[in-house]
């Protein structure tokens, strides 16, 4: 990949035209393809009165980082772009350093875009990133959410997380970057067998082989999120359909008549309706699932039923009207009593997968 054509810049940069934009560069291809991508889109003049600014984050967490962050900043500059070093202060954790590190970079360029006011953050996550999602969440038994893989848009604490590399591989990007004589840093922890994503990325060439390529899971990920999508739709048609009554402390809706309705749909509108208390704990989705089907299988046969939930307490009445409510507290300590096992109870709260 030598050049990028004025359409593919035009097609690539179109939700920023006239718009404020922060983007994120490590200093390795991929960001640098982006940056030198968003460099040609100004010069241009396609920009429409966008402002790009650029940011890299120094983590601190092994030598020559700062050097490597101060060389993006030069480059960056070079190409007209203003450059600000990001960097991760304090203590630095002894284990899911990856986890948090993520964790501390996204809150610096978040803190950094609404600094500058900026609309947009963009990230480089490319093609090979995309499998490696889809196929890390096929392991873990992902549903369909999980299965689409990473969206190109998604809403973050007021911005607009922008990937528009998504459509690229890393080869590309890194063809693209000698191409244009662009020197650029490896990260050592890419190659770090101790961290999951690595071992996975072993993994790509032998799935190849076998037929699973990095093509065929993005094609699975359009697949499940074309699917993801139209339930979506399907569930908030279902549940703007639900007869509401007051509740004390939460919510009472009337669900006979979804006794017939796919288990799917059902299981979607309880992690709604859990979500619209705002009670705010995780959703597991293992346990999602067994609370649906056991709730599922009350309405069938009319009968009442109990269960916890991600904080919320949920009761189905004989005549198919069910109740919502935040779960109480023990004094000592956070303990719910969805902890101790009843009949009829429902699973408990976690994170959903």
């Amino acid at each position: 990949m030598e050049k990028i054509s004025t359409a593919k810049l035009a097609a690539l940069f179109a939700p920023l035209a006239g718009r404020r934009a922060l983007l994120a560069v490590s200093g390795g291809p991929d960001s640098l393809a982006l940056l030198r991508f968003a460099a040609l889109w100004l010069a241009e003049g396609q920009a429409a009165g966008a402002s790009l600014h650029v940011a890299t984050v120094d983590h601190g967490l092994r030598p020559g980082s700062r050097e490597e962050a101060e060389a993006v900043g030069g480059w960056s500059e070079a190409l007209g772009l203003p450059h600000s070093i990001l960097t991760w202060q304090g203590a630095k954790p002894k284990s899911r350093i990856q986890e948090r590190a993520r964790a501390a970079r996204y809150a610096l360029l978040g803190a950094h875009a609404r600094e500058l006011g900026a609309d947009y953050l963009l990230t480089a996550h490319h093609a090979d990133d995309q499998a490696e999602t889809i196929l890390f969440r096929l392991l873990r038994g992902s549903g369909l959410a999980g299965l689409a893989g990473m969206s190109s848009e998604i809403r973050l604490g007021g911005i607009t997380l922008y990937r528009p590399l998504l459509i690229y591989s890393k080869k590309t990007l890194i063809d693209y970057c000698e191409a244009c004589d662009q020197p650029y840093f490896r990260d050592p922890s890419n190659e770090n067998s101790a961290f999951a994503r690595t071992r996975l990325r072993a993994l790509l060439p032998l799935l190849e082989e076998a037929g699973l390529s990095a093509s065929g899971l993005a094609r699975l990920g359009r697949r499940a999120a074309r699917a993801e999508q139209a339930l979506a739709v399907q569930t908030e048609t279902v549940r703007a359909m639900l007869r509401r009554f007051p509740a004390s402390g939460g919510v009472g809706i009337s669900v006979a008549h979804l006794g017939d309705c796919p288990e799917e749909i059902l299981r979607r509108i309880i992690a709604a309706e859990i979500s619209t208390l705002g009670v705010g704990k995780p959703l597991r989705l293992d346990r999602l699932e067994r609370l649906a089907q056991d709730l599922c299988a009350a309405l069938h046969r009319g009968r009442v039923f109990h269960g916890t939930l991600g904080g919320v307490r949920l009761s189905l009445a004989a005549d198919g009207l069910l109740t919502l409510r935040p779960e109480k507290t023990r004094r000592r300590g956070l303990v719910h009593d969805s902890a101790v096992p009843k009949p009829c109870e429902g699973p408990g709260e976690a994170a959903m997968l």
